[in-house]
């Protein structure tokens, strides 16, 4: 069994994720904002946890997360403001990050997007430049840690079914479903040879995409 905490616990993909993780015996925190969301993240299995993690500092965090084996980085500000999107998907995942290093959690799962690169091709004056922008440096920031870190970068989300097969997509191609994302990170979280990788997927087809475990071994 390990202890798994998941911030942004009330999200899609997190609802998904925590059923998977206590049906094979592992335990769950979820961390939400909104302590209405509670209900939800309880259903699933999982125990809420209410904090603000946009004002929350490296120490704050670090007594949340400690006694946990593994970090999950599901959180995001949802876009609309440039503002609030730096604030939680850049500075509260480097906080929580530096965190993690504090209370001696090494593992950490780091939810991002496909197109997360340096060149991400965003133009500045898109409302969507902040969120690009802001992952980049989130998933940089990781890769500069000591942590034992995976990005998941998956292609645009989709509500469809899960299918349990993925396609590794390099140049950052393709859609995946929600409930195949969440598969993703159960499996990552007991895949060593996700550690230090950055992994861009989408479901791709019948002919190319493989099962997740397979996709994800070394």
């Amino acid at each position: 069994m390990s202890r798994i905490i998941v911030f942004g616990g009330h999200g899609r993909i997190a609802l998904l994720l925590a059923p998977l993780l206590v049906e094979r015996g592992d335990e769950v925190t979820g961390v939400i904002r909104n302590p209405d969301h509670a209900g939800d993240v309880e259903a699933g299995g999982a125990s809420a946890l209410v904090a603000d993690i946009e004002t929350m500092d490296v120490e704050a965090l670090a007594e949340i997360i400690r006694g946990h084996d593994a970090v999950v980085w599901s959180a995001g500000a949802g876009g609309g403001d440039p503002q609030r999107t730096y604030a939680v998907d850049r500075d509260a995942a480097e906080r929580s990050m530096d965190a993690a290093e504090l209370a001696g959690v090494r593992r950490y799962v780091m939810v991002s997007w496909i197109g997360s690169t340096a060149d991400h091709g965003v133009p500045e004056g898109d409302s969507f430049f902040a969120y690009a922008d802001a992952k980049w440096a989130a998933d940089e920031h990781l890769r500069g840690t000591g942590l034992e870190g995976t990005i998941l970068a998956p292609g645009t989300l989709t509500l469809d079914d899960p299918t349990g097969r993925i396609l590794i997509d390099p140049e950052g191609r393709g859609e995946v479903s929600r409930a195949d994302v969440a598969a993703v990170i159960a499996a990552s979280l007991v895949e060593p040879c996700t550690i230090g990788r950055t992994l861009r997927f989408g479901n791709g087809g019948e002919q190319t995409a493989l099962p997740i475990a397979e996709a994800l071994a070394c």
